[in-house]
C-alpha cells in the first residue's frame, strides 16, 4: 500500500496549530476542543479534526485534546523533536535578523552557520555565529549536518546559492530572493516573499479610502 500523501496546505496549518497549543500550554491549559482551536485560528472545527486524523486519533469525543500530548505528536510529525539544523547564505539585514531570531527559537530547528560571498562580511559574529566564505560551505553542511539552507541574497545570486546548497546535499531550501529557482526533485523549495504578499494584500484593501482620497479636495 502506497503511504498517504498529506496535502501543502494540512502541512502548512500544522505549525499554525503548535504555535496555539504552546500558547494554551504556557497559561496550564490541559485540554482543548477543535471548536476552541477553531474559535482561535478562525477555522472550520471540522478542518482541524480531518487535519489532525490524517496523522492520528489524538482526541477524545467529549473532551478534546489533550494539550501537552498534542504538542508532542504534532513535533513528531514535523520532526521537531530531533535536532534540525539551518544553514544561511546573505549575512546583510535580512541574514542577521534571522541570526538573531535564533535566540527566541525553542523547538530543536536552529542556525547552525551563516555563509557570505563578500569578504567584507566574513569574520564577522551574528548572535554567536562566525560568518564563513562559500568556499567553506559544502563541507561545513557536511560537518554540521545541516538539513535545510536559508537564502538570503539578490535575486541576481540566489540560483547559484541554491545550486550550491542542492550540491552540498542540503534537502529542503526556504528562498527570501523575490526569484523563482530550479533545484534537484529531491531538494523540496518554499518561497518568502515579502513583495509578493504586500502585492497581494493590497488587493484586498478598502476601496472606500481610495474614493474618500478621490474626493479630497485641496486648496
Amino acid at each position: 500500500m502506497k503511504p498517504m500523501k498529506i496535502s501543502e496546505a494540512v502541512v502548512r496549518r500544522l505549525p499554525v496549530y503548535l504555535q496555539v497549543l504552546n500558547d494554551l500550554n504556557m497559561r496550564d491549559v490541559q485540554t482543548v476542543s477543535s471548536q476552541e482551536l477553531g474559535n482561535r485560528l478562525d477555522l472550520n472545527p471540522a478542518q482541524i479534526r480531518k487535519d489532525l486524523a490524517y496523522f492520528g486519533d489524538f482526541g477524545r469525543k467529549g473532551i478534546g485534546y489533550d494539550v501537552t500530548y498534542l504538542i508532542e505528536k504534532i513535533r513528531q510529525i514535523l520532526k521537531l523533536d530531533q535536532p534540525l539544523n539551518v544553514g544561511l547564505v546573505g549575512a546583510g539585514n535580512l541574514g542577521r535578523a534571522l541570526c538573531n531570531y535564533n535566540t527566541y527559537l525553542k523547538d530543536n530547528m536552529k542556525i547552525t552557520a551563516v555563509f557570505d560571498v563578500h569578504p567584507s562580511m566574513v569574520g564577522a559574529s551574528i548572535n554567536g555565529l562566525t560568518v564563513l566564505p562559500m568556499e567553506k560551505l559544502k563541507e561545513t553542511i557536511a560537518e554540521r549536518n545541516i538539513r535545510i539552507g536559508i537564502i538570503t541574497v539578490p535575486a541576481t545570486e540566489a540560483q547559484n546559492v541554491a545550486d550550491k546548497f542542492s550540491e552540498a546535499g542540503v534537502d529542503g531550501i526556504l528562498n527570501f530572493a523575490p526569484t523563482i529557482l530550479r533545484v534537484p526533485e529531491h531538494v523540496r523549495i518554499h518561497y518568502a516573499n515579502f513583495t509578493t504578499e504586500l502585492m497581494s494584500l493590497a488587493y484586498y484593501l478598502d476601496e472606500e479610502g481610495d474614493k474618500e482620497n478621490d474626493e479630497t479636495v485641496v486648496d
